[in-house]
């Protein structure tokens, strides 16, 4: 009898003592924490024009870093485009920005000044470029734009990379056979309404808000840029090699596409920063672009496009090392 006692005796002072140690490793795991701190302080994100996609989904993709990273204030700065936004990331005036490839891959070949502090953290969504004119116009090809106003996006705007780039394919020198405008999405709509544009070029995810709010209030349609004008981009070489053929589906602006899918041209957008940022801040960032997609993506349709899958694929830029962290722990 005095052995079970003794026995039973022995089996409490293990179970408290193997409950003491549970609460210790609670409370070390309370006092002292495991793993990197939350990330803190203050980051500025470069975004785009005013009814931009860029601008409206900076707008939401910060509510959504508010709640993933609270102790990180976060900065919203309009901007006039990707041109503009890789000069102040790479000169420090932001941390984090959009911009499309075709405009870093031309920011590397020109070795503008920070040009090899760039570091990609997710390929994002495509941008599609959409030639837009008033639906009784004649104009039926690029090579028609000759002589007319033409809104070819701000001088920093990656819409004036493009635009620049799509006139000289169709065998047009911009400044010379067009009166072009440099103007943002902002304004060219209004102007292209009261006849003070014959036709502006935008290149945007779809849809883009004030592209669409003119076709729903104005006759407007878009001229097609066919496959023979891309293979005629990419013979130029360089940056080029970013665009594919694409179209923009019939049911991206209803009213202007009757029913149809227009031929275009594509570039996909990269989320930018510079290899000094912290490694911490970057794969938390990164964290939430991917797991905001669904929420952001109901108030700005292009943000659905963001794919786990593709998101890795940053070139021409080389991944940060905190996407490239967050990335290997989602990994299959």
């Amino acid at each position: 009898m005095f052995a079970s006692l003794a026995r039973t005796a022995r089996r409490r002072v293990l179970a408290g003592a193997a409950a003491l140690l549970a609460v210790c490793g609670v409370l070390v795991w309370w006092l002292v924490p495991f793993g990197s701190p939350a990330p803190s302080g203050s980051l500025t994100f470069s975004t785009g024009v005013p009814t931009g996609v860029y601008q409206r989904y900076g707008a939401l993709l910060k509510q959504a870093l508010a709640q993933d990273m609270p102790e990180v204030s976060i900065t919203l700065t309009d901007s006039e485009g990707s041109q503009q936004n890789l000069s102040r990331v790479a000169s420090g005036k932001a941390d984090f920005t959009i911009a499309t490839a075709d405009a870093v891959a031309q920011y590397q070949r020109e070795r503008r000044p920070g040009f090899e502090r760039l570091r990609g953290c997710a390929r994002l969504y495509d941008d599609y470029v959409q030639l837009v004119v008033r639906k009784g116009s004649d104009l039926q090809t690029v090579q028609d734009l000759r002589g007319l106003k033409v809104g070819v996006g701000q001088d920093g705007s990656g819409v004036r990379l493009i635009a620049d780039r799509v006139l000289a394919a169709a065998g047009l020198t911009p400044d010379r056979d067009v009166e072009a405008y440099s103007l943002g999405i902002n304004t060219m709509p209004g102007l292209l309404e009261r006849g003070e544009l014959d036709a502006f070029f935008w290149s945007g995810g779809l849809p883009t808000q004030a592209v669409q709010t003119l076709a729903e209030n104005y006759e407007i349609r878009l001229l097609p840029l066919d496959k023979a004008l891309v293979d005629r981009l990419h013979d130029v070489g360089g940056s080029t090699r970013h665009y594919r053929s694409a179209e923009i589906p019939a049911d991206s602006y209803a009213k202007a596409q009757d029913g149809s899918a227009i031929e275009t041209l594509a570039v996909a957008n990269l989320l930018v920063t510079t290899v000094d940022a912290d490694a911490d801040l970057v794969e938390g960032f990164t964290r939430t672009v991917i797991r905001s997609r669904d929420r952001i993506g109901g108030q700005v349709h292009p943000a659905q496009l963001v794919d786990l899958r593709t998101a890795v694929y940053t070139e021409p830029l080389t991944l940060h090392e905190g996407a490239r962290r967050y990335y290997r722990s989602v990994k299959p």
